[in-house]
Formats: C-alpha cells, sequence, structure tokens
C-alpha cells in the first residue's frame, strides 16, 4: 500500500473525524471508504449511495463465507 497526501479543510477533517468515530473506523480508513463509494457511484451513476454500501455489505458477507444458496420452489404457476 502506499500513501497519499491530500488537503483539506478544517471543516472538512472534523466532519470526516465524526463520521470515523461514528463508524467506529479511523479517519484514513473512512476516507479510503468514500473513495471507494465514490469510484463505484462514478461508473454506476444509476445507483444510490446506500445501494452501493449494501451491495459492498452483501459482498463482504459473501467473501466471508456468510452467504446461504437461495433455493427456488418448484411450483406450476398457472396465469
Amino acid at each position: 500500500m502506499t500513501t497519499l497526501s491530500v488537503r483539506v479543510t478544517d471543516d472538512l477533517k472534523r466532519l470526516l473525524e465524526a463520521r470515523a468515530k461514528g463508524q467506529h473506523r479511523q479517519p484514513s480508513d473512512q476516507v479510503r471508504r468514500y473513495l471507494e463509494i465514490a469510484m463505484i457511484a462514478e461508473d454506476n451513476p444509476d445507483l444510490s449511495f446506500s445501494m452501493i454500501e449494501a451491495i459492498l455489505e452483501a459482498q463482504a458477507e459473501l467473501d466471508a463465507g456468510l452467504a446461504e444458496p437461495y433455493v427456488f420452489e418448484d411450483k406450476d404457476v398457472q396465469g
């Protein structure tokens, strides 16, 4: 991993620190999280912030082996 220095205003720094604390993260981890979401949002402008977060959470659960396959019931659908 490499280091990248970014200048932010004092107000933005305080806001990032507060949000990081609320998410139980270090400020640098919070910035990385925001960057990851921003890059995904740029590539997928139709997705909301909350949808992107849900997708990332689902991926993390899948990576942790917490996913279970969904079993479709085999029923005849008549209309």
